[in-house]
């Protein structure tokens, strides 16, 4: 078969999964499971996390896609993002791994790095030494385009929250990235 674009996809699989159709629902998955794992990884610390945001997105996915009315192109994609950040975000809160939703200071990290492995960060490690709460604003914010108003309704915070987290999650990146630039 060829290659269907998500548009089509998501108009002929809405229809076929309303009805109930399994094979429709496995063509969502496939179509969508690299962008839902993509959003769940940036927004979890742990690969395992994300996996099981991913299977938590897709049984949401399952149970409420007969109730689902979005008619505009690329609506599915929207739901399903934002069904997966939404899982990713409640994981993230009441999970006892969590140290701290307050954005750590430079020296609050156990353990320093070996100067002469000649090791350069890049902006994947210096997201992963955020706290999870301000890597998932970044995420959010920045690649999924999300408004600070969407991010603060599916936190659960204010808009201001959200503006601050990304103020200050952009300054530390900043300062991460440029430690690393002059080592």
């Amino acid at each position: 078969m060829a290659e269907m674009t998500l548009a089509a996809l998501d108009e002929l699989a809405i229809h076929r999964a309303k009805a109930g159709d399994l094979r429709a629902l496995e063509r969502v998955y496939r179509a969508y499971e690299g962008s839902v794992y993509t959003v769940a990884r940036r927004i979890c610390r742990t690969a395992e996390d994300a996996e099981e945001v991913m299977q938590e997105t897709f049984l949401e996915v399952c149970r409420s896609i007969k109730r689902f009315r979005g008619s505009a192109p690329g609506s599915l994609t929207a739901w399903i993002k934002r069904v997966a950040a939404s899982k990713a975000l409640i994981r993230i809160r009441y999970e006892k791994y969590r140290e701290t939703d307050e954005l750590q200071e430079e020296g609050g990290w156990a353990g320093s790095r070996d100067n002469d492995v000649g090791l350069q960060m890049d902006l994947e490690a210096a997201l992963g030494r955020l706290s999870e709460t301000a890597r998932a604003v970044v995420w959010l914010h920045d690649v999924e385009g999300y408004t600070h108003e969407e991010i603060a309704e599916l936190m659960g915070k204010t808009v201001s929250f959200s503006k601050s987290q990304l103020s200050r999650a952009h300054a530390r990146l900043r300062r991460l990235l440029g430690e690393e630039a002059q080592c």
